[in-house]
Parts: structure tokens; C-alpha cells; sequence
């Protein structure tokens, strides 16, 4: 039986500078940093960060819970991301927006107030 996500995995070129901008989008340092994997624990769940890959806008888009979306996508803008598609209210209240990381990867953010997190398992 599948459990639910764990972890999301981002290729990156320069894993040192990743990991430094990471630690600044999720406001704390990874719990695993070697040459070949970096890990944040952010929630519950994982971002690694692998130095082998190749960035890119294509694929699947993991989106990253928030309580304020916009005042995390100016934050995370300050940082050096750049919005890729606007902040869209999809229904229901819930709110995305898609940003590119300085990578070439993509960070989604959602706000979603159905979100239930007593059914992480």
C-alpha cells in the first residue's frame, strides 16, 4: 500500500549553492549534507537535493504547503526565484502559484485549507 509523499527530489548543478538557497526557502538547515545528497526535513516530508541530473520545468511539480501565499511568494521572489505562473485560486479556496528556482527547477506552493494533516501517515 502506498503511504503517502516522502520525499521530492531536485537535480541540481551546483549542490553547495542549492543547499545554501534551500536552507533560506525553508528557513532551516538540511538534516543530511554530503557531496552526493542533500536532505531537508520540511513538514514531515523530504527535499533532497542530488548534484547529478538535469534541472528542468518539466515532470511532476511538487507543491509545498503555506499559510499566506503571497506573502511566501514575495519572499521566496526576494531570494532569487522568479514567478513562473501567477498565484491561481483553483477552486475550493485553494490557491497555487508555480515559481522557478535559480536551478532551473520548479517550486510549487499551495495553500489549501481542506488539507487534513492528521491523515499523514
Amino acid at each position: 500500500m502506498i503511504q503517502g509523499l516522502r520525499t521530492v527530489v531536485y537535480p541540481v548543478a551546483d549542490l553547495a549553492r542549492a543547499r545554501d538557497w534551500y536552507a533560506q526557502v525553508f528557513e532551516r538547515l538540511p538534516y543530511f549534507d554530503q557531496p552526493f545528497y542533500v536532505g531537508f526535513s520540511v513538514g514531515g516530508f523530504e527535499l533532497g537535493l542530488v548534484p547529478d541530473g538535469t534541472p528542468g520545468k518539466q515532470g511532476s511539480i511538487a507543491y509545498w504547503g503555506v499559510d499566506d501565499i503571497e506573502k511566501e511568494v514575495a519572499r521566496v521572489v526576494a531570494l532569487g526565484a522568479t514567478l513562473d505562473q501567477p498565484i491561481q485560486d483553483v477552486g475550493e479556496g485553494i490557491r497555487v502559484v508555480e515559481l522557478a528556482d535559480p536551478f532551473g527547477n520548479l517550486l510549487g506552493l499551495i495553500k489549501n485549507p481542506l488539507f487534513d494533516p492528521s491523515a499523514i501517515r
